[in-house]
């Protein structure tokens, strides 16, 4: 060791082991000079040890960091006022004698007359999950001892700048526990610097390696000042370049500091860096990659013929690679898969045993990757006709997802290609129905009941069997239960109603537009169509509010509402118990719902009824009594004089009364059919629910068993990991705390719909002309034009939506019917044609757009905007 002490250690001293000790710029420094033939310009770290030893004692510091952990983020002025107070009292405390010294012999060793830099290097800094970046100062070409101790101390107060507390406030950090470390660093004067992307960060694609390069120091570029060229390489092969005009750069000045400056005429659109120099720069990048095992952001500098490496952190913006973990999937060939959350209508993380219960519910292979699941499309994607099916079906759900796809399908290279009738099936490509079939099919009203019957009979015989279940006997029983909710999902008669049902809407829009000139015909024929379970249970929502209604202690009651056994207390107030008897029985139906409900690990309505108040209190604000019944019955009636105007138009053309009697038999099919579109997964989570009271009663033995703290941490567990705690009674309890952990990180990442194996982020587009200017665009799911107040409301409880709303969110699933009741229309980010959302819009009569990237964030709360559910827009007023 060339110099260890408890306050600085040179770069070699030290590794990424040693974050607490160096920070996160510190330690990826000592790694990089552990790496052969990776150049890094020669330092050493002040230690947090100084840094905690300079100011440890300090009880005004202690007090106003105090003050600091109180504060939210959303307190700007408070942050502000405090975080300055803090830096004062960093800056004016003197460093501490023996520190300085040690500081002032190290100097001496490397060269006191040298330029340094010296870099801020704090613990939450360079992290896989949250990189810091710009958050601390740095000061280059500082030269002089009095000069370097000055920058160690504002580095040291840089921890509290305010930039720096809002990003700690924002990640869950603890200010408290967060300390710097400064790095001390000999300056390099490249002619050219830059940052190097190992993987895209446009794109994501882990194969391409992105390098921005100008002329002198990197800090110009990172910080923006000035212009730079850009290469991108894959594999040695230089695939694309764009050469800026580089009229400024930043140089350093002798006596210290910086200045920016003219770059000559001549040289401002030379190319910074020369091909050769490039790809040599392509081989640091992936050296430096392969060390840390992960994509990095790297800053370098070129000076005379060699590369300077300054810095090096990971790229924490990514998104995971979905897992290979089917053997069919294996080898070096590309993949492509789908997100099945944007099918879901659900983007958000799951928690490992809700990916488990749903992987083992699907028939098809599901890949995780950031606590989503993926299907790989592969295959489908190789053969002509799978290729066509397969971009037809995630068309009619979501068209971003199709256009993407037709994107990957345009490259003719990227996929080997196979002859058709060479595909497996993998069950999520929809057969397609030929008019011949239909022809044939017979309009039976009795079949949804009768399909109904049968789910409703087998979940109860469940509720009777699983009751003598226990221990690892429950988890046999559930893993051999799974086929019976299997068949109700995907049982070919209640698929072959669905389709019929999508089938002879697609016929309707299709041939009414063709002979009638009219759009989306079938949007007012969907209207309160029997057996919808999802729309029911909207409409019964509002009957309770109609009970609750008269009683104003009960209303007044429920305004305080936070406990979840409120439900208890309502029986001290007229009319409460009332209240108590409708609400249990509508939690008796619909309590199995919840927001997010495909994973089995989400609180339902029965476990948190709490949920449900703010939706009952906007339902008795903005609907009137008996609204229930009389929207039922207003749909039902718009939808009747909408198949009575239809055919008598029809009638009026020539072979019109073939047309009209093909047309009224597709009617007769959609309004018999198309509300069981909503039963099947209402069966599953009803079937979910009942698995999840059981697995709750183990959780609870668990905990008692002093095995783990809480039932909640069975969710963080798979279903096998779950059962062999419970065979053995002992679980290593660091592996709830690493699942909690990136389950937290996954729930702040944006799943993308299209992504391949490479990590490159395939995004589509809608290929739609005449758009008014800046109308943003959607696919349109519920015909009609509306305008007004847009509420953007990303959870459901904190939804306060007055009537004449319209909806803004990222998705819809069933959980959030209750708020249509009240609203005028809905716009949301993720969704298709027949989407919960998209359903149940049209038999509300609501006019919706869906598939809006962006549109909580491009949309303000309060905005007042205009949805055209019949071409597909929505423009901000």
């Amino acid at each position: 060791m060339k110099n260890a002490s408890k306050y600085l250690l040179d770069f070699q001293d030290f590794d990424r082991k040693m974050l607490a000790v160096v920070g996160g710029k510190g330690a990826s420094l000592g790694e990089l000079s552990r790496i052969e033939d990776v150049q890094v310009p020669e330092g050493f770290c002040v230690t947090t040890d100084a840094y905690k030893d300079s100011f440890g004692h300090s009880e005004t510091l202690r007090e106003l960091l105090d003050q600091l952990a109180l504060l939210k983020v959303d307190n700007r002025i408070g942050i502000s006022e405090i975080s300055a107070k803090i830096r004062k009292v960093i800056e004016e405390t003197a460093i501490p004698n023996g520190i300085e010294k040690e500081i002032a012999r190290q100097l001496q060793n490397l060269g006191e007359e040298h330029a340094y830099a010296v870099r801020s290097s704090a613990t939450a800094e360079d992290l896989p999950t949250a990189s810091f970046a710009g958050q601390h100062d740095s000061y280059l070409n500082t030269v002089g001892k009095a000069a370097i101790l000055k920058s160690i101390s504002r580095c040291w107060a840089s921890l509290y700048t305010d930039r720096a507390v809002t990003y700690r406030l924002q990640n869950g950090f603890d200010h408290r526990k967060v300390y710097l470390s400064v790095v001390i660093q000999k300056m390099i004067f490249p002619n050219v610097a830059g940052i190097l992307f190992t993987a895209d960060p446009v794109s994501s694609n882990r194969k391409v390696v992105s390098i921005d390069a100008s002329f002198g120091l990197g800090e110009s570029l990172v910080s923006g000042l000035v212009n730079a060229d850009h290469y991108k390489v894959r594999a040695g092969q230089l695939i694309a370049r764009k050469v800026s005009t580089k009229k400024r750069a930043v140089y350093a000045v002798k006596s210290g500091g910086t200045q920016e400056a003219e770059v000559e005429s001549n040289r401002q659109n030379r190319q910074a860096l020369t091909e050769e120099q490039i790809l040599q720069l392509e081989r640091v990048g992936r050296k430096i990659e392969a060390h840390f095992g992960c994509p990095q952001d790297i800053e370098w500098g070129l000076v005379d013929d060699t590369f300077f490496v300054v810095q090096s952190r990971p790229i924490t913006t990514l998104f995971p690679i979905p897992e290979a973990n089917n053997p069919g999937n294996a080898g070096p060939d590309p993949r492509v898969y789908v997100s099945v959350g944007h099918n879901q209508m659900m983007t958000d993380a799951l928690k490992p045993l809700g990916i488990s219960f749903f992987q083992l519910t699907t028939r098809a292979v599901m890949h995780q990757a950031g606590g989503r699941l993926f299907v790989d499309v592969t295959p489908h994607l190789a053969a002509p006709d799978s290729r066509k099916k397969l971009i037809e079906t995630f068309g009619q759900g979501d068209l971003l997802i199709k256009d993407a796809l037709l994107t990957i399908a345009g490259r003719k290279d990227f996929i080997k290609p196979v002859p058709n009738g060479k595909i497996p099936a993998t069950g999520f490509i929809n057969n397609n129905l030929s008019w011949r079939y239909l022809a044939s099919f017979e309009n039976k009203p009795a079949l949804v009941p009768a399909l109904i019957r049968q789910s409703q009979t087998s979940i109860a015989a469940l509720k009777q069997a699983i009751q003598a279940k226990s221990g690892t006997a429950l988890f046999d029983f559930i893993r051999e239960d799974i086929p019976q909710l299997r068949q109700m999902l995907f049982r070919p008669q209640s698929l072959e109603v669905i389709k019929i049902a999508l089938y002879a809407t697609a016929w309707i829009n299709k041939k009414m537009e063709k002979w009638l000139g009219e759009k989306n015909a079938a949007d007012v024929l969907t209207q309160s169509v029997s057996h919808n379970i999802t729309s029911e249970m909207g409409l019964a929502l509002l009957d309770v509010a109609d009970v609750i209604r008269p009683y104003p202690e009960v209303i007044a009651f429920l305004q305080g509402v936070k406990d979840d056994h409120f439900l208890d207390e309502l029986v001290n107030f007229e009319g409460g118990q009332e209240s108590r008897k409708a609400i249990e029985a509508f939690l008796t139906r619909y309590g199995m719902r919840c927001v997010g409900e495909i994973d089995i690990s989400k609180a339902r309505w029965s476990e948190k009824p709490a949920q449900l108040v703010p939706i009952l209190l906007g339902n008795i604000k903005n609907v009137e009594p008996g609204a229930g019944k009389q929207k039922f019955e207003q749909g039902r009636q718009e939808a009747m004089e909408k198949e009575q105007d239809l055919l008598e138009r029809l009638m009026a053309l020539p072979d019109g009364r073939r047309k009209a009697r093909e047309t009224k038999r597709m009617i007769g099919l959609l309004r018999n059919f198309i509300g069981y579109r909503e039963y099947p997964k209402y069966g599953m989570v009803n079937r979910y629910f009942v698995y999840k009271q059981a697995l709750l009663q183990e959780m609870e033995k668990l905990v008692q068993a002093g095995v783990v703290p809480e039932k909640e941490d069975g969710y963080y567990l798979t279903f096998e990991e779950f059962r062999e705690a419970v065979r053995t009674q002992t679980l290593n309890l660091q592996i709830i705390r690493q699942r909690k952990e990136e389950h937290e990180i996954n729930e702040k990442r944006t799943p993308p719909r299209v992504i391949t194996s490479e990590g490159e982020i395939i995004t589509g587009q809608y290929r739609r002309e005449n758009l008014p200017t800046e109308a943003m665009a959607g696919l349109a799911v519920s015909s009609g034009l509306i305008e007004g107040r847009a509420r953007v409301v990303l959870n459901l409880e904190d939804a306060d939506l007055e009537a004449g709303d319209v909806l803004v969110t990222t998705f819809t699933d069933p959980s959030w019917t209750p708020l249509f009741v009240s609203i005028k229309g809905l716009v949301t980010e993720v969704g298709g044609l027949m989407t919960h959302g998209a359903v149940i819009a049209r038999e509300y009569g609501l006019p919706a757009v869906v598939g809006v990237e962006n549109a909580t964030r491009l949309i303000k709360d309060g905005q007042r905007i205009r949805v055209n559910g019949t071409d597909g827009y929505v423009e901000i007023l």
